[in-house]
Formats: structure tokens, C-alpha cells, sequence
């Protein structure tokens, strides 16, 4: 089993390390890097090419951590959500997100794991999968409501952990002691999160952060969250 799950960090990680926003724009004779922010996620894309290639690239860099973790799902029965188990399955997960941030085909210059963590805890079922799809309406309304990527990327980012921790007290069989890892893991990647905002929470308090879909914005003011 070990053996599976070593074999499957290393894929995961390869996964997620494919540029998929970058070989999209390459398709069309653009450099993705060297417009607006120069970030490879799906909010560049937008820039560059339009919201139909950006929901697409979305839809690319969630499957890179939703296909990983629904492999080993597949390849190893989960009989007992055990901490020591929990561990090595969130490992593959966070192998993937590593990807998309460090990608090795780009010299570790990557994205900001939004997409990629969303199909991580969309295939960690069921102690994710719940909490994600809430997280991403609390994304979905702050992104509509004011316009913000990244403002929608952080709120989604700060209402995953609350909403697990609400999820293990309030379901039944549920508790600390044997989902502590993904309590863990449900702080960290989000921390992570904000942290590759940072530049983007200086635009924002600035107010010089680009809404949502803007094409080809500055390089200053329109930082991708993706």
C-alpha cells in the first residue's frame, strides 16, 4: 500500500505540475507570462483569451487534483477513515497542489493552487467533498457580488476550515480524534492560499485590484488568483 501511495505522490505531483492555462494560450500564439499578471492560472486566461478558455483552464487545473485523489480512492479501499490513512491520501492531494504552484516544466514558477486545492477536497469524499462545494458558493457569491478573484479565492479560502470543523461536530460519527489530519491540512492549504495573495491583498486594500474578467489588464493592478 505504501508503495501505491509513494507511486501516487509522485504522479500527483507531475499532474499538477502541467501548465494547462500556458499550453492553452501557447495554442493561440500567446505567451500567458508575459500578459497582465503573468500568473498560469485561469484568471489570466480570461485576460488573454476570453472566459470561455478561462472555464476551461478552471476546469483543467481542478481536475489535476480531483483525478488523483479519486485514484487512490479507487486503488485503495478506505474501510476506516484512520489518521495514519487520512495522512497518506491528503499527502497525494497536497503533492498535486504543490504541482500547480512549483510546476517542475515551468522551474517552479506557478499558479496559486485555488483550482487545483478545489479538486483536492472534491475528491476527499466525504469529509471534503461537502465543505468544498459550500466553500466555493461562499467563492462564487463574493466573486458575483463584488467582482474580486482573489477577494472570492481568500473567503473561500477562511469559510473551508470553519465549515469542517461545524461538519465534524455536527455529523454523526464523526470526530477530532481520527479526522485531525484533515483538520490540519484544512488550515494549512488554505493558509498557503492567502499567502500567494498577498500581493493581491495590497491591491485590494489599495483599491487598485482588477474585477473579474478584464482583459488584458496591467501587470500592477490585475493579479490572477487560479
Amino acid at each position: 500500500m505504501y508503495a501505491i501511495f509513494a507511486l501516487a505522490v509522485i504522479l500527483a505531483y507531475l499532474l499538477g505540475s502541467i501548465p494547462f492555462g500556458v499550453i492553452i494560450a501557447k495554442a493561440h500564439g500567446k505567451d500567458l507570462r508575459s500578459i497582465g499578471s503573468g500568473n498560469i492560472g485561469a484568471t489570466n486566461v480570461s485576460r488573454a483569451l476570453g472566459r470561455r478558455w478561462a472555464y476551461f483552464c478552471f476546469v483543467l487545473d481542478v481536475l489535476k487534483g480531483l483525478v488523483p485523489m479519486l485514484a487512490v480512492r479507487t486503488l485503495i479501499e478506505v474501510p476506516e477513515p484512520t489518521p495514519g490513512l487520512l495522512s497518506l491520501w491528503l499527502l497525494v492531494g497536497c503533492a498535486a497542489i504543490l504541482g500547480h504552484i512549483f510546476p517542475i516544466y515551468l522551474k517552479f514558477k506557478g499558479g496559486k493552487g485555488v483550482a487545483t486545492s478545489l479538486g483536492v477536497a472534491l475528491g476527499l469524499w466525504p469529509y471534503y467533498t461537502i465543505c468544498a462545494a459550500l466553500a466555493f458558493a461562499v467563492w462564487a457569491a463574493v466573486a458575483l457580488i463584488w467582482r474580486y478573484i482573489s477577494l472570492a479565492s481568500i473567503a473561500a479560502s477562511i469559510a473551508f476550515p470553519v465549515v469542517l470543523v461545524l461538519a465534524i461536530v455536527l455529523t454523526p460519527g464523526w470526530d477530532f480524534a481520527n479526522l485531525w489530519p484533515l483538520l490540519i491540512a484544512a488550515t494549512a492549504i488554505p493558509l498557503m492560499v492567502i499567502v500567494r495573495h498577498r500581493e493581491n491583498i495590497k491591491r485590494l486594500l489599495a483599491k487598485t485590484e482588477n474585477k473579474v474578467f478584464n482583459r488584458q489588464g496591467s501587470g500592477e493592478g490585475s493579479g490572477s488568483s487560479f
